[in-house]
């Protein structure tokens, strides 16, 4: 299959989850994630029907947006950040879904703040308590989301996880389960702002129907629409 045969493949994959769900399918964000990829290669996922593309390193998402790649899709960084890089994204981006500390988070806060801008932002949760990622445990998330509501400079819009790498079709969906659980209690206790937090950013090509069975609205695909991503280093 090419590329537009894939991305009708996962829409259906997506859709088909919603629907055994009760849900609408147009509840679901189909998030390219598009890390490594050309900005010819974006431009033709947005032609094909991508509405929104998710970047993970902010040297591409420079270089993409000074081609303007992402004309006609939604922008959102997806991919760990560093303080030092924050004045890169906080305006650039409609979303930012990885903020996975208070210094981040302030951080972030204080850049838009200097632009005069509110920046809409994800908390990252790190559900397993994996040492190789970064996030919130889930205890300290209720303290994170009020932080979020006392900072003029930024919009809590809700959650983000990206749990261990499922071996087997539902191994995670007790993960995200948890993740949506966590969005009910910490909505109980925002009341100012608890209509913002209308996002949940879970599942990848691996486990997206899982995901979304468990009420995922923006689900981060990538090598389900790209094949298979070559090894890049790490960003410094």
């Amino acid at each position: 299959m090419g590329l537009e045969e894939h991305i009708k493949h996962v829409q259906a994959g997506i859709a088909e989850a919603a629907r055994a769900a009760g849900r609408d399918p147009a509840s679901v964000t189909l998030l390219a994630a598009t890390k490594t990829q050309s900005s010819d290669t974006i431009r033709a996922a947005i032609a094909a029907g991508i509405t929104a593309c998710g970047e993970n390193r902010v040297q591409e998402l420079t270089a993409h947006l000074a081609e303007d790649a992402y004309r006609g899709a939604e922008l959102h960084f997806i991919g760990h950040l560093q303080t030092n890089k924050v004045k890169y994204v906080v305006g650039k981006v409609a979303l930012i879904h990885s903020v996975s500390s208070d210094k981040l988070l302030r951080a972030i806060a204080a850049q838009a703040d200097k632009l005069g801008l509110v920046q809409d932002i994800l908390l990252e949760i790190n559900l397993a308590g994996e040492a190789s990622k970064s996030g919130f445990a889930p205890e300290e998330a209720p303290a994170a989301a009020r932080l979020a509501a006392a900072l003029g400079g930024v919009r809590l819009r809700g959650l983000m996880c990206i749990p261990p790498v499922a071996r087997h079709s539902g191994e995670n969906f007790h993960h995200f389960r948890a993740l949506r659980q966590l969005a009910v209690d910490i909505r109980r206790e925002m009341v100012d702002n608890n209509r913002d937090m209308d996002v949940l950013s879970m599942g990848m090509s691996g486990d997206y129907r899982d995901a979304v069975a468990a009420g995922s609205t923006c689900v981060r695909v990538g090598s389900a629409l790209f094949g298979p991503r070559p090894s890049v280093p790490p960003e410094g």
